[in-house]
């Protein structure tokens, strides 16, 4: 037969967004449902492979009250053919995740994270899967934010740079494609922008087919071509997943057609897997008790729809966390928030599933100068992608920022003007000073020669549970703390 068909499914980012549910009315999303899908198509096509592109941890109470444990034990039973490693994959820590991959029944491929006194990589490169007769070679790679992450594991380190990237893909192709193989896919975990960038510096020769991505939560509903290749990301969470279907030449060894769609994971596209079901069944069982209880309530649901403005979550957090501390301003990270909505009733689930990122607290002293200097660097262009760090700052803070000119037009704390030798004491989590010269682009040695850094709380999660347990009809608002200019 000349021509070979091939449907390859993907998901990615699910940050164990395990359970249906309610939009619009209907029901969408649930790992029961995913898996239900995923097992009607292996059923109905002849040639099938699922992939999964990173970030499968953090988001639900059942992920993080077993550390990635029960992930794993519910992916075993989704049964992806290929996975590779997402950036959150290392939020228990490097060992953590090393020990998780044991207990993987899926390979999990990632070609550039290493030990850097060896140049070991800590997993497979690539996998060639053969199916239906056709070779297709995978191989993964990760975004440049494992490092942040990990800063703490010294010897870890990765190709952060794309060129450097794109070389690796371009050494396991040339050392491991061979005229059987077929196709050749990445699965990357590196978001839009960089698979873009990325997609521009492989070389034809490579024979790169299709780029699979993740960790920018990208909903499309058409591929983006670059450089001749079909770039495909499925949002995130489980409430959909891509789909390509392939017709594949064997006499011209080349895709003759290919298409792809976004579908969405409901009751009217899949049934739900009852083995699923189950098994899901007994993890949410377990941790119900310990965490349906309520905390606090607040005055109505309050929301935070986008990681690069002022929000009222935003505020909220900033607020509790600086409240009768010892520090002048707190720089909550916008990504710490994980819930676009949450209240007006607010059970230990939800508070911990909103702030699942719990570390120590630091405190530094910065110049008004410094200051300004970190908040210019934050509020670069690349922020408006979505994709670096941003903040969302306690009361207080007053800053009004002109797009167009790149300019910060006020600068102001408690209604005054912040002056560059002006000496202000600010907090953020372990995750931002352990990266504090990347994320803010002032060298930390000089905010450390200010004043020695220390940790004001080993837990920003107590400290949230205490406040909203002694606090409630909590309500916050958007009050121009931070305002942008076009």
């Amino acid at each position: 037969m000349a021509k070979k068909k091939l449907t390859i499914i993907h998901s990615n980012d699910i940050h164990g967004d395990f359970l249906p549910k309610e939009k619009d009315g209907n029901m969408t999303g649930g790992i029961q449902y995913l898996s239900g899908y995923v097992k009607k198509v292996r059923q109905e096509e002849d040639n099938v492979i699922y992939v999964n592109a990173g970030d499968m941890f953090q988001g639900s109470i059942i992920d993080s009250e077993y550390r990635g444990l029960s992930t794993i034990d519910l992916f075993n039973l989704l049964a992806p053919d290929v996975t590779t490693v997402g950036n959150h994959e290392v939020d228990y820590g490097l060992a953590h995740m090393l020990f998780l991959e044991k207990c993987a029944r899926f390979p999990i491929i990632n070609a550039n994270l290493l030990v850097t006194l060896n140049n070991t990589r800590l997993f497979q490169p690539y996998l060639q899967l053969e199916i239906g007769g056709m070779k297709i070679l995978f191989i993964g790679i990760l975004t440049e934010e494992v490092l942040a992450t990990t800063k703490s594991e010294k010897v870890i380190g990765t190709f952060i740079d794309i060129e450097q990237a794109a070389k690796e893909v371009g050494i396991i192709c040339d050392n491991y494609r061979t005229r059987h193989t077929d196709m050749v896919v990445l699965v990357t975990h590196i978001g839009i922008e960089a698979d873009r960038e990325l997609a521009e510096l492989l070389d034809p020769d490579w024979g790169v087919d299709i780029i699979i991505g993740g960790h920018s939560h990208t909903f499309m509903e058409e591929p983006e071509y670059v450089n001749g290749i079909p770039i495909v990301q499925a949002g995130k969470g489980s409430g959909q997943i891509g789909r390509f279907d392939i017709v594949y030449d064997t006499l011209r060894n080349r895709i003759s057609d290919i298409s792809w769609s976004c579908v969405p994971i409901t009751p009217e596209t899949a049934d739900p897997d009852p083995i699923m079901e189950s098994l899901l069944g007994t993890y949410q069982g377990e941790v119900e008790v310990k965490f349906h209880r309520v905390v606090t309530t607040f005055a109505r649901a309050l929301t935070h729809p986008s990681r690069i403005q002022e929000t009222e979550l935003g505020n909220l957090y900033a607020d509790l966390i600086q409240w009768e501390s010892s520090f002048d301003i707190m720089l909550m990270g916008s990504g710490s928030i994980r819930k676009e909505s949450l209240g007006p009733i607010v059970e230990y689930q939800d508070m911990i599933e909103n702030t699942p990122f719990d570390d120590h607290l630091w405190m530094l002293k910065v110049t008004g100068k410094q200051f300004r200097q970190m908040i210019q660097y934050v509020l670069r262009d690349d922020a408006w992608e979505g994709h670096t760090e941003f903040y969302q700052y306690s009361k207080g803070v007053r800053i009004v920022y002109r797009k167009s000119t790149h300019t910060i037009e006020e600068f102001k704390f408690n209604g005054k003007d912040i002056t560059d030798d002006q000496e202000l004491l600010i907090a953020m989590q372990t995750y931002h000073y352990n990266n504090f010269t990347e994320f803010f682009s002032v060298p930390f040695e000089e905010v450390a020669a200010n004043m020695e850094p220390r940790v004001v709380a080993t837990s920003v999660n107590n400290l949230v549970e205490e406040y909203f347990l002694t606090h409630q009809g909590l309500d916050a608002h958007v009050e121009g703390r931070l305002v942008i200019l076009e």
